[in-house]
């Protein structure tokens, strides 16, 4: 009963073969299924066609990535690098979400999630951190034959109760090193410093609440839901949770490329949770946002261009929220936003690493952040002018960079400057020191200015130097001619 029987030819036995592979597990009626196999009869019975063991190709034949059906409960379905699909042991990534000031202290109940390089979710859900801080959540990849994934380009953000949102402030979310995944039982696991996640505390979190509530459309995860200045995402399921919102009643916005939804109202209590807001899918026409980039003085041709929700914008720091789908790379000239729900946003173009920056210098057009109200028509922005940027040499040439003591800042000469000017930012955007006169340097590729404010508070700084030049076009005032990197020069005071 548990063997194939046929009247064998070479050819007849491979067909017979090929056959056995795509037959499935599910249950046949009656005992056994009959084959014309070129002109030969075979007999299959049921029981014994590998069902009762390993048939690996029987049930990856039916395993389904997108509704995770087909596999055992301790196995999920992926896709395979063959292009095919199969059943495998989970993929984690393990950390912790620590208290920055003290990082062996863990924070319970801080929500975690994966994105990729657009922030699309990029993890199966929310993972909610333990009492120690500890988290884990399960990330689809794509899979070698030995069922090891393939490296995933991903960042984190996390979100909890009395503390501020990472990434935000100066803080950028850095990329999780995925290289080297270690099979620890059922699992495979990414544990790593990438992996693990520092908060900064608040100060006043006993006056805030918090915001729960769901996404009621298709599609809806890693929808940016928005209470003014403070944000959360949308699992797969729509729920989302905001953390930290002022007390009084707040406006709650929903964005992602290619969605409409109906802003909801909350009355927000300290120290209280409001739940049950709903933003449902609506019938409104989206928007287009389209506009150009011009480059100047630079030798790279390519940046990025991105919409922010003006609710959530730091002027200071000049950087703010970006839903799914607002993000535009590689810019070459225009560009054009595709089915931007309606709202208010700030336009930037050459913020990410690239070795380049708006033009500083105001005296003319295209160097102006731009504001822009979307609501279902097409909206043109003005030209950005770009230019190299000042290569910022360190600290924080290449991420956020410990310091001891008065760090000394440095950074890439301008040969045509008369002069820099210097600030240093907090981590939420706070001038902790400026000077608008460093002098120009003569026979030096790099400019180093050693810092000569109060002593800093511990935490995350930034560093951001600006060339200018004096008379330029027969004028007697400054002009603002280039500047440092906008993500760069990050240092950390201990």
């Amino acid at each position: 009963m548990g063997s194939v029987f046929a009247l064998w030819s070479t050819r007849g036995q491979q067909t017979a073969e090929r056959v056995q592979k795509t037959l499935s597990c599910r249950p046949l009626r009656g005992m056994e299924r009959r084959f014309r196999l070129e002109g030969l009869l075979v007999l299959s019975a049921l029981a014994g066609l590998a069902c009762g063991s390993e048939d690996a190709d029987d049930r990856e034949s039916e395993c389904s990535p997108e509704a995770q059906t087909g596999c055992d409960a301790s196995q999920v379905c992926e896709h395979v690098d063959d292009g095919t699909t199969a059943c495998f042991a989970p993929f984690l990534i393990r950390g912790r979400v620590v208290e920055s000031a003290q990082t062996s202290v863990g924070i319970g109940g801080a929500l975690v999630v994966a994105r990729d390089i657009n922030g699309a979710l990029a993890s199966r859900g929310v993972a909610s951190s333990e009492s120690d801080g500890v988290y884990e959540l399960s990330i689809p990849a794509t899979r070698r034959a030995d069922g090891s994934p393939h490296p995933l380009e991903l960042t984190l953000r996390a979100d909890a109760k009395g503390y501020h949102s990472f990434p935000s402030g100066l803080r950028i979310a850095v990329p999780v090193d995925s290289q080297a995944p270690v099979q620890s039982g059922e699992r495979w696991v990414i544990e790593n410093p990438s992996t693990d996640v520092a908060l900064d505390e608040l100060s006043d979190s006993a006056l805030l609440g918090t915001i729960r509530g769901f996404v009621r459309a298709e599609d809806a995860a890693g929808t940016l839901v928005v209470a003014g200045a403070q944000s959360g995402l949308a699992d797969r399921d729509g729920a989302f949770t905001i953390f930290n919102v002022p007390g009084g009643a707040r406006e709650v916005r929903g964005y992602k490329a290619g969605l409409a939804l109906s802003p909801a109202e909350a009355t927000v209590s300290e120290g209280s949770v409001t739940d049950g807001v709903e933003l449902r899918s609506i019938d409104e026409p989206l928007g287009t946002v389209t506009g150009d980039v011009n480059f100047v003085n630079a030798e790279s041709h390519e940046t990025s261009v991105v919409l922010v929700v003006a609710s959530t914008f730091n002027s200071a720091l000049a950087r703010g929220e970006v839903p799914i789908g607002l993000r535009q790379s590689p810019v070459t000239g225009s560009y054009a936003f595709e089915g931007v729900p309606s709202g208010d946003y700030i336009v930037l173009a050459a913020f990410e690493d690239d070795e380049l920056v708006r033009d500083p210098d105001t005296s003319i057009g295209g160097t102006a952040i731009q504001s822009v109200s979307v609501a279902g028509t097409t909206v043109p922005v003005d030209a950005f002018k770009i230019t190299g940027a000042l290569e910022v040499v360190g600290p924080g040439a290449s991420g956020a960079e410990p310091v001891a003591g008065n760090p000394v800042f440095r950074w890439a000469d301008d040969s045509s400057e008369d002069g820099n000017e210097l600030t240093v930012f907090d981590t939420f955007g706070t001038t902790a020191f400026h000077d608008d006169d460093v002098p120009s340097v003569s026979g030096s590729a790099e400019v180093s200015y050693q810092y000569a404010g109060t002593p800093l508070e511990p935490g995350y700084y930034q560093f951001r130097a600006v060339s200018f030049r004096i008379g330029k076009g027969g004028r007697d005032d400054r002009t603002r001619i280039s500047a440092t990197e906008d993500l760069k020069g990050v240092f950390i005071a201990p």
